[in-house]
């Protein structure tokens, strides 16, 4: 009897598993409403979910919105939820009482002109990362594999975290992949299924940006010729708030507490690197990396997120690190133009609380360039999760604008808002594979504003 039993189990766990290929994944979460996202076996004709408070039976049910096509991933909806709860949901697929998937999401806390003391703001943390790279030895470059040690997110999954924004690279697309749009769709689709993500995906939020690895080949710019593709790709393994404008770009805004995150792209407007940055001695107005239309956005959100008292910190997250005078490689610092256009904005409408994220150079670091007659601006980058990672190179050994560093390293950041409104304080830690912190450095509200006039 025993047998039979383990038997059905078996099968029971084997039909499931062939139900999904990856997921359940929760996306976009702010006080009323939360996305779970799914990959579903091609033979799944529909799919729905049934969510409940915690601690209640009455519950909801919600359709997945499935993709047409050889990939059917899929999102839902939660809604009507209220602030600061915790809700557990169920997955179940073509009517059938079958349970395929089960989580639980929070949402975030209605704060804002509600407590007693003004300036309580919740306490909350976040996860970030680049550069994450699984080997496929058929199809990789030949020699020492480029992918390290995936157990990096189960280590993450652990982390009391309330998000994870992924900085770009968050799959790399190689040769059998960036010439097709199904090569396009299969690389995450392939990597969304490995056991390793399974804990993490659910385990917390996900938002993400991209870089050249996930968006197209290596150092790809506005040319390349499956743009399109990848954007509906990138629609279809994560669930960002929104994707630019217009149809073009993948660029959007999110906000959690007292942090407005602004998530630029830096690759669907970008000239080619090689395009020279000044000709006959003047810069060269057309070499932009994000785009007029990009850019007419992001000055006038940069705009409203300062006019927002209840904005402490204003994290600008893009792909390619910004402000390192001493890279040698793509820095939008190589863009003079647009990098002045940016630069000047931020300090001629005295924009506070403005700290870069970026990912891509495999080792991690804190830049600080300082200004003249204003606060200085910082780069946190973290890079790598999984991929190869490296030594400070000779240009940049000893970088005179480095606060701290990681080098030679896979690690992931973490990064902590505590404390109240006028004291407010973000903590940046980084942490080796196993969880293992390597170092830290925090800044203060106050040593991001711009000095008042009289």
């Amino acid at each position: 009897m025993k047998k039979i039993f383990l038997y059905i189990f078996l099968l029971l766990s084997f039909l499931t598993q062939a139900q999904v290929i990856s997921g359940p994944m929760v996306g976009h979460t702010e006080l009323r409403t939360s996305n779970i996202w799914m990959h579903f076996s091609n033979d799944i004709k529909s799919a729905y979910l049934v969510f409940y408070k915690n601690g209640t039976t009455q519950n909801t049910t919600s359709y997945f919105k499935i993709n047409d096509g050889l990939f059917k991933t899929a999102s839902a909806l939660l809604y009507n939820l209220e602030p600061a709860t915790t809700y557990t949901y169920d997955v179940f697929v073509d009517a059938k009482k079958d349970k395929v998937a089960s989580g639980e999401i929070t949402t975030q806390k209605l704060w804002q002109w509600r407590d007693k003391n003004a300036g309580v703001i919740p306490t909350f943390s976040f996860l970030t990362g680049s550069c994450a790279y699984i080997n496929q030895p058929e199809y990789d470059r030949p020699g020492k594999p480029y992918g390290n040690d995936s157990s990096i997110f189960e280590t993450m999954a652990k982390e009391k975290a309330d998000f994870m924004l992924w900085l770009g690279d968050n799959w790399y697309t190689r040769e059998v992949d960036y010439y097709s749009e199904w090569g396009l769709h299969e690389r995450p689709a392939r990597e969304r299924a490995m056991p390793v993500y399974k804990n993490f995906l659910k385990a917390m939020p996900h938002y993400a940006i991209w870089d050249d690895h996930d968006y197209g080949w290596n150092d790809a710019d506005k040319s390349y010729p499956l743009k399109e593709t990848s954007r509906e790709v990138f629609k279809q393994f994560w669930c960002n708030p929104s994707y630019g404008q217009n149809n073009q770009g993948i660029y959007t805004k999110t906000t959690w507490n007292d942090v407005d995150i602004f998530m630029l792209d830096d690759r669907w407007f970008r000239s080619n690197d090689e395009t020279p940055d000044s000709i006959d001695g003047k810069v060269n107005l057309n070499k932009r990396m994000y785009g007029e239309q990009q850019m007419e956005w992001f000055k006038n959100a940069l705009l409203q997120s300062n006019a927002n008292h209840n904005i402490s910190f204003r994290i600008i997250a893009t792909g390619s690190q910004v402000l390192n005078p001493m890279s040698p490689y793509d820095c939008f610092r190589h863009y003079s133009a647009e990098y002045k256009e940016m630069m000047d904005f931020i300090k001629d409408n005295n924009i506070n609380g403005v700290v870069f994220l970026t990912g891509d150079r495999h080792h991690s670091e804190v830049i600080k360039v300082d200004r003249n007659a204003t606060y200085p601006l910082y780069d946190i980058t973290a890079s790598p999760l999984t991929s190869g990672s490296h030594n400070f190179g000779k240009e940049e050994k000893n970088n005179p604008y480095r606060v701290v560093g990681v080098e030679n390293m896979q690690n992931y950041t973490k990064i902590t808002f505590i404390g109240e409104r006028k004291t407010r304080q973000m903590k940046v830690e980084f942490f080796d594979p196993k969880g293992i912190k390597q170092t830290d450095w925090t800044i203060g509200v106050k040593e991001l504003s711009s000095p008042k006039e009289n």
